[in-house]
């Protein structure tokens, strides 16, 4: 029996069906377009004197929006008998997750510790935890890659990017 790690994707479970993908995004997309059409109705979707209102167009781009998901979500409900592939399997989530988490623990440490101190972190992390890099590899190269990324944005373009406690430390 193969590791989760070197599991082929055809053999690893299926997650998600592509089917239940379908309509659970089309589902979204009604939403979207009811409220799309609410808003661009709201404003105005008429015509006046002088011609469209601001509303007219983008309420009917939301109309064919809504009409063309229920058309899908409508399809898939027929096709229900037909056995639906699999959108996404176990091993091939856990690849995605192991770029959307550290990603997203980026986006909110970019907050506190800055750009620099951040990326450092996401690079080395990367490269240890997906790349399998060994550390001092990673630490080297996330550092030099830090200092370049200071270099190019904060003294060649004087570019003020979001900086954290470390870079008030140094004076910068």
């Amino acid at each position: 029996m193969a590791t989760p790690e070197h599991d082929p994707a055809g053999e690893s479970p299926a997650v998600a069906s592509t089917r239940g993908v379908d309509v659970a995004v089309s589902v979204v997309l009604v939403a979207l377009a009811g409220l799309l059409a609410f808003d661009n109705w709201r404003t105005g979707m008429g015509w006046d004197a002088t011609g469209p209102q601001a509303g007219y167009f983008p309420f009917y781009l939301s109309l064919i929006l809504a009409g063309s998901s229920v058309y899908g979500i409508v399809k898939e409900f027929a096709a229900r008998r037909t056995p639906s592939d699999a959108f996404v399997r176990r091993v091939q989530l856990r690849r995605v997750m192991q770029v959307l988490v550290p990603t997203i623990a980026f986006v909110l440490l970019l907050q506190w510790l800055g750009l620099y101190v951040a990326s450092f972190l996401l690079v080395a992390g990367f490269m240890v935890w997906v790349g399998r890099i060994a550390p001092w590899k990673s630490l080297l190269t996330a550092f030099i890659f830090s200092v370049l990324m200071f270099v190019t944005f904060e003294m060649a373009f004087d570019v003020i990017m979001p900086k954290g406690p470390l870079e008030a430390l140094l004076g910068f």
